[in-house]
Formats: structure tokens, C-alpha cells, sequence
């Protein structure tokens, strides 16, 4: 974006710094002549230790999204930073929300700042409807499905508090038909620039995204915030909504519930001096019979393409055997089967009762082996002959990866990877417990380990979606 805003100045050299590139390569951009570094505090603090950069004598420094970065943890990191800069340098502080870490940041790194707030604290856009819905927490995605249905448009980013949650939902969304992507931190800034482009073209309608990762999105004409969690801040609520009913454009923000968070919805509502409208989901049938109404008034709104009159003699005479009823009820079936069958396997209303839980597996393949999720899932799916939705969850590590499956898919997994190779390695598969450690007494082949020789007792990774 600086690049585009800079592209009259010819001399003007700007350099961006960030984890997943060639540090080499930015350093040798760097050494050509930067008059502005764009950097993540966390590479540029490895250049600065590794000499690559001087920062002595800047003139600016900007910290972009201060609250987003303190609660990633970067604290250190910046003061870091900011101690190798000088003290008569111009320091520019923004944040989308004004917490007191960000507070004392200004007191100790600036001196009698200026504070400047864009628009009225804790005010919210004329222009967006607030909307809840109270959901039972194990049938919360059908219900997101239900209301995603149910809109003639929908234009949303739905937000998720982490990157597995937000990994996950996307994935299922896409298994269900919908043209949906996620946006989180595990992606690389290529993988990024792909989705952020296909959801500004429209080729995805629904963004899956975290709060970190979504920052600095600025896309027009966004029809729905949808809080697929509702968030322990009321500055993040009102920041999440404002990305809709922009430019005096409608917007809806809407938020699934669970009877638990009623406080929550009372503390946003009288914050932000809003009223946040309860309703209830409409039901499948009217969802389904309006999307039928919506798909044949589509239909009869369509003109004929004159390129098409020479063939439709040949498709009257096709079709003269077929009474209207008939036709009308085979367009519907081939236009519907597939929503039909996901709302006969959805049902919001259904009962609590106990149902048998998942299993958790554990394979030898991860990112040191080029698998992402989607790859990763694809080989299972395929090697196993089951079918997308028998593999879900998955979660990608260096060395290993997770997923779950059906109880009743465990012996034809078991039986599949017993003997498989590739490239002379054994592709091991076991089940684990909840947190994702190794269930000896579930090892289909006890004598068989990950690796060679005595494995050795590590820390369980954090790293997830």
C-alpha cells in the first residue's frame, strides 16, 4: 500500500520485513538504500541482532495496531526495538482500540504525546442493525449455516477468537458448499495476499478470520459481521462492526450466543448505547422454501440468449415427454439435492443427549513434509477412499500432524497405513488423547515408534489454527 501511495517518488525506496522470506534477501534490499522499513517486530529485531539493519538514526518510528501487538505478546520485542532508536526521533502511535497496556506504551516511550481519536469513543455506526441469536454451543455451526441460508446476500467476514477455530470453521464451510476462506496467523503473506485478493474480487463471500490477522482489511460494502464468539472487549465488538455499513451503506452485525453470555451482550449494549435485537433462527423448511422461491424468481428474470435459440428446438423436443410438474420437480432436485441433505443432517432443535465422541489421530507427516491442512486432508481422504467430511480438524505441525475421524472409520485407518511406505518411511498413525498426546494402550502396533531408537520427552507444541 505504501508502495502504491509512493509511486511518484522515484527515489523513494521502501523495503518490507517480515518472518517466511529469504532474510538474506531483505537485507540485501536494505543494503541498496531504505528510506522506509514496513516490518513485523519479531524479524526486524533479528536483523538488528544480526547487524543487518541500523536503526540509530531514524527520523520516524510508527507502531501499527499497538493493542493487537501487545496481546501477541511482543512487548518485548518492541521495547527491544525501540531502545536501539534514537530519542529525538517522531514517534506515531495507532491502535484501533485504546486498552492501558497500549497506555503505558505512550508514557514510556513518548514524550507529552498528542492523543487523537478518530470518531466518538464508544459510539457505533447509525448504520448497522444489531442482531443475537441464542444457540446451544454443540449446535453452533449448524446454526451459523441455518443464518447464512437464510440471507438473499451475504458479504461477511465471521470472527473467531483463534486460528485453529478459525481453520476449522472455514474448512467445514467449504466441505458444505459455501465460498468461504480463512485468514489467520499460520498462513504465509502469499497465502495472505490470495485470500484477501479473492475476497475483494468476491470469489469468496465469507472471510473466517481472527482479530490479529484481520487488521488493516479495509473491503467495501460488507454485509455481515458475523461473532461466531462474542468477544471479552466491547472496544473489539464495536471495532469488528464497523467494518460494515460504511459509506451509508446498511450493515448487520450479528452475534451466536450461549445462555452464558447474556452479561456480555448487557456491558456491549450499554457501552455503546446500542440496542442488541434477540431473535430466533427461522426454520429449515422456511429457509429451504425461500431459497427456492429466491432461485425460480431468478429464473424468470433472466433473459433468453439469443445465441442459444438455434439448440432449444432440439431441447423442446427432449423435454415435450415430461409433464411440467415433473420438469419443474427434477430442476428442483438437481438444483437442491445436496442443501437438502445437509438440513435433513443439521437440525438446531435437536436434543442434548450423549453422543459417542470422535477419535483424535496422530501421523508422522507435517510441514517438513510440504503437507498444509488441505493437502494433508486430501491424501487421507483419498489414500483411505472416505469421503471429505470423514476428515476433519486437521492440524498441521512440523514433524507430525493431527486430525479426527468417526469411530467407525478406525479399523479401515488402522489397516491402511499398517504397511504403507513412502519413500521407504513407514507412515505411522495412532490415536491420541484429548490434548494430543500418544494413547499407548490405542496403538495398533505397540512395537512400532515414530523413530528409530529411544524417543525423547518434549513439551506439547502450542501451536494451533
Amino acid at each position: 500500500e505504501l508502495k502504491k501511495y509512493a509511486v511518484n517518488f522515484k527515489r523513494l525506496n521502501i523495503v518490507s520485513v517480515y518472518g517466511g522470506s529469504s532474510i538474506q534477501e531483505q537485507a540485501k534490499s536494505i543494503k541498496k538504500g531504505a528510506q522506509i522499513i514496513v516490518a513485523t517486530p519479531g524479524r526486524m529485531l533479528d536483523m538488528i541482532k544480526r547487524k543487518y539493519v541500523n536503526i540509530s538514526k531514524i527520523t520516524f518510528c510508527v507502531l501499527d495496531e499497538a493493542d493487537e501487538m501487545l496481546n501477541m505478546g511482543f512487548y518485548k520485542d518492541i521495547k527491544s526495538i525501540l531502545s536501539n532508536t534514537p530519542k529525538s526521533k517522531k514517534t506515531w502511535l495507532f491502535s484501533a482500540t485504546m486498552p492501558n497496556e497500549v497506555s503505558k506504551i505512550a508514557e514510556q516511550f513518548m514524550k507529552n504525546p498528542y492523543k487523537i481519536t478518530v470518531g466518538e469513543k464508544n459510539s457505533s455506526s447509525i448504520n448497522v442493525s444489531h442482531k443475537s441469536f441464542l444457540v446451544n454451543s454443540r449446535n453452533k455451526y449448524s446454526s451459523l449455516k441455518l443464518f447464512i441460508d437464510s440471507c438473499t446476500e451475504i458479504y461477511s467476514i465471521i470472527f473467531c477468537r483463534t486460528r485453529r477455530e478459525t481453520q476449522k470453521i472455514c474448512e467445514k464451510l467449504i466441505e458444505d458448499g459455501y465460498s468461504a476462506g480463512a485468514l489467520h496467523g499460520d498462513l504465509s503473506q502469499n497465502q495472505r495476499d490470495l485470500v484477501m485478493k479473492s475476497f475483494r474480487i468476491k470469489q469468496i463471500k465469507i472471510l473466517v478470520a481472527t482479530d490479529v490477522a484481520s487488521r488493516g482489511i479495509d473491503v467495501e460494502n460488507i454485509t455481515h459481521i458475523i461473532h461466531y464468539k462474542i468477544p471479552d472487549e466491547v472496544e473489539i465488538y464495536n471495532h469488528r462492526s464497523g467494518r460494515t455499513g460504511r459509506a451509508s451503506n446498511k450493515g448487520m452485525s450479528v452475534l451466536f450466543v450461549t445462555s452464558s453470555d447474556k452479561r456480555k451482550i448487557k456491558s456491549i449494549e450499554n457501552k455503546l448505547k446500542i440496542k442488541i435485537k434477540s431473535s430466533d433462527l427461522p426454520s429449515k423448511n422456511e429457509v429451504f422454501e425461500n431459497q427456492i422461491k429466491g432461485y425460480f424468481d431468478k429464473i424468470h428474470k433472466t433473459p433468453i440468449n439469443a445465441e442459444l435459440e438455434p439448440f432449444l428446438s432440439t431441447i423442446n423436443q427432449d423435454l415435450s415427454i415430461i409433464s411440467k410438474e415433473d420438469l419443474i420437480a427434477k430442476i428442483t432436485s438437481l438444483e437442491f439435492e445436496r442443501k437438502l441433505n445437509t438440513l435433513k443432517q443439521d437440525d438446531v432443535n435437536k436434543s442434548d443427549k450423549k453422543t459417542v465422541r470422535d477419535l483424535r489421530y496422530q501421523i508422522n507427516l507435517g510441514t517438513k513434509d510440504y503437507y498444509n491442512w488441505q493437502n494433508l486432508k486430501d491424501f487421507l481422504t483419498e489414500i483411505c477412499s472416505l469421503n471429505p467430511g470423514d476428515i476433519y480438524n486437521v492440524d498441521v505441525q512440523k514433524t507430525k500432524s493431527f486430525f479426527n475421524s468417526k469411530p467407525e472409520h478406525k479399523d479401515l485407518i488402522f489397516n491402511v497405513f499398517n504397511k504403507l511406505e513412502i519413500d521407504e518411511r513407514p507412515i505411522r498413525v495412532n490415536i491420541t488423547n484429548k490434548r494430543g498426546q500418544k494413547d499407548e494402550s490405542s496403538l495398533y502396533h505397540k512395537e512400532k515408534s515414530f523413530r528409530k531408537g529411544k524417543r525423547k520427552k518434549s513439551k506439547r507444541s502450542k501451536k494451533n489454527f
